[in-house]
């Protein structure tokens, strides 16, 4: 393996199409896609300083690297890429890519991150102004990640989440086969439009979420601030603690202690097909704002 080491490149494509190579404290300064179409490469200790770093490349393993503010849209159209103990501080990383897996990272601007990637596993990585993080992605496996950002996993299928704390408006619309354990997620409208969501053993707050869900599953959950819950879904929900609404849920159970507002119009659902197991403090045919 051809090895470089303690040295700098600028300008465009400087080792366009390496393979068999190690990079060990290189810097990458002005220039665009500086390793393009590379394959079995590794990098240690390196720094991007510019954009598109990492296009059409196969085989690589990254650590103790950072991605400056301008090395944006750094790992595009590649597969088979390992990233650990690395920061990036550049958004629009991680598009179009498969085979990707990310241990302690942390991204510091994460807008547009991880759209339309497939085969992702995401370990104690933490996000931050991370704004549309993994859209239209499948196929994800996430352990401790500390996401603050809206309108996370857009578009998703077939992801598992455990051991998380996401605090993230919208999160989870126009889903498919998702299951969140033991995590916090905070934020409005959680849930919408999605079908196949579970959720086992988490705390959420949210204000009008849970919505539009066919299939919805919720075991030993809390709901916290949770108001006007499972409108139009069809729900299973075993929840350990009070809930301050629900609305015209359109089928399915909910058990928990009281909810403080049961509201449920006989025009728009069938009350006959959701299943109340809880004290009630009051029972509405309308909501307060008609």
């Amino acid at each position: 393996m051809k090895i470089i080491s303690n040295t700098s490149f600028g300008g465009e494509r400087p080792l366009y199409g390496s393979t068999d190579t190690s990079l060990v404290n290189v810097t990458f300064t002005e220039g665009e896609s500086p390793l393009k179409e590379c394959s079995s490469i590794t990098l240690c200790g390196c720094t991007f300083g510019w954009k598109y770093p990492l296009w059409y490349c196969h085989d690589v393993k990254v650590t103790d690297t950072l991605w400056k503010e301008m090395a944006r849209a750094g790992v595009w159209y590649s597969d088979n890429i390992r990233i650990t103990d690395c920061t990036i501080d550049a958004p629009k990383n991680f598009r179009r890519s498969s085979g990707l897996d990310l241990e302690r990272v942390k991204f510091t601007n994460a807008a547009e991150t991880l759209w339309n990637c497939s085969n992702v596993k995401l370990t104690d990585v933490t996000v931050s102004a991370g704004d549309y993080l993994a859209m239209n992605s499948r196929d994800i496996v996430v352990k401790g990640l500390e996401l603050d950002g809206n309108y996370a996993f857009d578009g998703c299928s077939n992801v598992v989440i455990e051991d998380s704390r996401l605090n993230t408006k919208d999160a989870f619309w126009n889903c498919s086969n998702v299951t969140v354990r033991n995590s916090h997620i905070s934020g409005e409208y959680l849930g919408w439009n999605s079908s196949d969501l579970t959720f086992i053993g988490c705390t959420i707050e949210s204000s009008q979420g849970l919505c539009y869900i066919n299939n919805l599953k919720m075991k030993d959950c809390r709901l916290v601030n949770t108001t006007l819950a499972f409108e139009y879904s069809s729900v299973t929900a075993d929840i350990d603690s009070d809930i301050d609404s629900v609305l015209n849920p359109s089928s399915g159970s909910i058990t928990c202690r009281n909810i403080k507002e049961l509201i449920i119009e006989p025009d728009r659902v069938d009350p006959s097909r959701t299943v109340i197991r809880a004290s009630v403090g009051s029972r509405l045919d309308r909501p307060e704002w008609l």
